[in-house]
């Protein structure tokens, strides 16, 4: 049997937490080390002494780490990770801007390295199953993907806005769940609690093959919710990504005897499936594609050029919102 490999962990915040105990117990891996220059305030290190940096990780000798730092720090810490040969699994966004999201994608893929972003919405059951059914032409032709997105604001959040970090979960959801990247958006943002960032945005976007995206994000809603409704031409899948739920709800098919009624091709409402599905943890499986791909398996990671990407559409809605004009990527 051959050895586990050695994992990192750097950062100890909210998420932090829970990549810590998701390592703590993954087969094939041993969590050796945890960083946190700030402590340990959720107890999530056990037996391990707090580090404060990346370098005292290296120097545990990592074969991979978990990056859960502040997105200002992800640079700096995912680029000492690749310039001692190590892989690295970054927490979305990827980095600040996509000129910070070029260089950690080149730092790692110069190096033959394994480099991923947790978009971790894409190991929900729920968008694995809505994915699949897509793929083999469940729905037809699909025109349109509406994502709700909104709770109360975390106090965990300082340096972003609701754009890059809770936007880039449904714009990177939407072009993996359809299978095309974005052709344009158009934004109109918010600020209502007082802080420099953006807490709302309300977003118009078109992919590549005409399926027309929505979202709606905030962080000013007493309420969590985060719900994903595909359209197309056989009826819709609504995805409930808290619960892991997906429903789907069908276009009657019902013949028409009148023939002036029968020029209006639209639909009726017809059966409701709530599909039955096994659930395991997004954490966890986003977790396991990762240690797969640095074994040299085959693995779906969201690969660093993909988190570009979610960030370069990002930044599109960000200067949609400030110039009042749709912008093409």
């Amino acid at each position: 049997m051959s050895a586990p490999l050695r994992a990192g962990l750097i950062g100890l915040g909210m998420m932090g937490r829970h990549h810590a105990r998701v390592l703590s117990s993954l087969p094939g891996v041993e969590l050796v080390a945890v960083a946190d220059p700030a402590g340990d305030q959720h107890g999530a290190a056990g037996a391990h002494q707090v580090l404060r940096s990346v370098e005292e990780v290296l120097a545990a000798g990592v074969d991979y780490a978990m990056v859960a730092v502040p997105t200002a720090y992800h640079l700096e810490v995912a680029l000492a990770l690749a310039e001692a040969g190590v892989h690295a699994l970054v927490e979305k966004p990827l980095a600040a801007d996509v000129g910070s999201c070029r260089k950690l994608a080149e730092a790692f893929s110069s190096r033959g390295l394994v480099g991923a972003v947790g978009h971790i919405e894409r190991y929900n059951p729920a968008l694995q199953q809505m994915r699949a059914r897509l793929a083999q032409g469940d729905l037809g032709s699909v025109y349109q993907v509406v994502t709700r997105r909104q709770g109360p604001f975390p106090s965990r959040i300082a340096d972003v806005g609701v754009v890059k970090d809770l936007a880039t979960h449904d714009i990177d959801l939407t072009a993996w769940v359809v299978g095309h990247p974005y052709r344009a958006v158009s934004a109109r943002v918010a600020h209502k609690s007082g802080r420099d960032h953006e807490d709302l945005v309300a977003v118009v976007g078109q992919l590549a093959d005409g399926t027309i995206a929505n979202h709606l994000v905030n962080w000013l809603s007493p309420m969590k919710e985060r719900i994903t409704v595909v359209t197309g031409e056989r009826g819709a899948f609504v995805a409930d990504t808290i619960a892991a739920d997906l429903t789907f709800y069908a276009n009657a098919v019902v013949p028409t005897v009148w023939e002036e009624n029968a020029k209006f091709r639209g639909v009726l409402e017809g059966d409701v499936t709530r599909f039955a599905f096994p659930k395991p943890e997004p954490l966890r499986t986003e977790h396991e594609t990762f240690r797969d791909a640095v074994l040299g398996k085959d693995a779906d990671i969201v690969t660093m050029g993909q988190g570009m990407a979610t960030v370069a559409v990002a930044e599109a809605v960000l200067e949609s919102a400030r110039s009042g004009v749709t912008v093409t990527l």
